[in-house]
């Protein structure tokens, strides 16, 4: 889910970077009150391992990759807010360090994953959470990867309606949500799985036996 810089129209990028500025925003507001001490080391492990899941990628005809995230895990660890920061700072670390995502579409996968997916992630727990920890956890794993992969697949998809020249040829990403969103989602149904048991892996190895974990 790493989009290279130069696939997305300023039309795009320039927004999304207002809207994900004001996530950033409301994320420093709140960092003294969620952020505790006790919260740090397992945040920073939570974060390498996301780090070292997004690293695993495997190329998509919808012009971007397929890999675990860690979105469900980071999500039901530390909630919205603490997940969308530490998914922006290792998208960050990867398109900086590993040139592994542009800094362009920076921006969009913050969105996609460290908000829409954590959102949904946090969602899909509280909803299910009467079906019992394991289906609830396996669900905010699934559900949240499969929505950033929805979010990052209409972005795309949407480039050459939003961007394009005089005669209507796409100036950056040349194909439409019909080719994008089969590419990136379907392999994702899949790799929603994966996600879905790394979530409850890492629940009950940092979460559950701290007390720790989203509301």
């Amino acid at each position: 889910m790493h989009i290279p810089d130069g696939f997305l129209g300023p039309q795009t990028w320039i927004p999304a970077y207002g809207a994900a500025g004001a996530g950033w925003a409301w994320v420093l507001r709140g960092l003294r009150r969620d952020l505790r001490a006790e919260t740090i080391p397992r945040l920073g492990v939570a974060s390498a391992c996301s780090f070292v899941l997004m690293l695993i990628a495997i190329p998509l005809p919808g012009g971007t990759t397929a890999h675990l995230t860690g979105v469900g895990m980071i999500a039901v660890l530390f909630g919205v807010r603490l997940g969308y920061l530490a998914i922006s700072v290792v998208l960050l670390m990867q398109a900086l360090l590993l040139g592994d995502g542009g800094i362009t579409a920076l921006p969009i996968s913050s969105l996609a994953l460290g908000l829409v997916g954590t959102a949904t992630a946090v969602s899909a727990r509280r909803v299910l959470r009467p079906l019992g920890e394991t289906i609830s956890l396996f669900a905010a794993g699934w559900c949240g990867v499969v929505a950033a992969a929805v979010i990052t697949a209409l972005a795309l998809g949407l480039q050459p309606t939003l961007s394009h020249d005089d005669v209507g040829a796409p100036l950056f990403f040349p194909f439409g949500t019909a080719t994008t969103l089969p590419a990136i989602v379907v392999p994702h149904l899949l790799i929603g799985i994966l996600e879905g048991v790394v979530t409850i892996i890492a629940w009950r190895g940092l979460g559950k036996r701290t007390g720790g974990g989203a509301p």
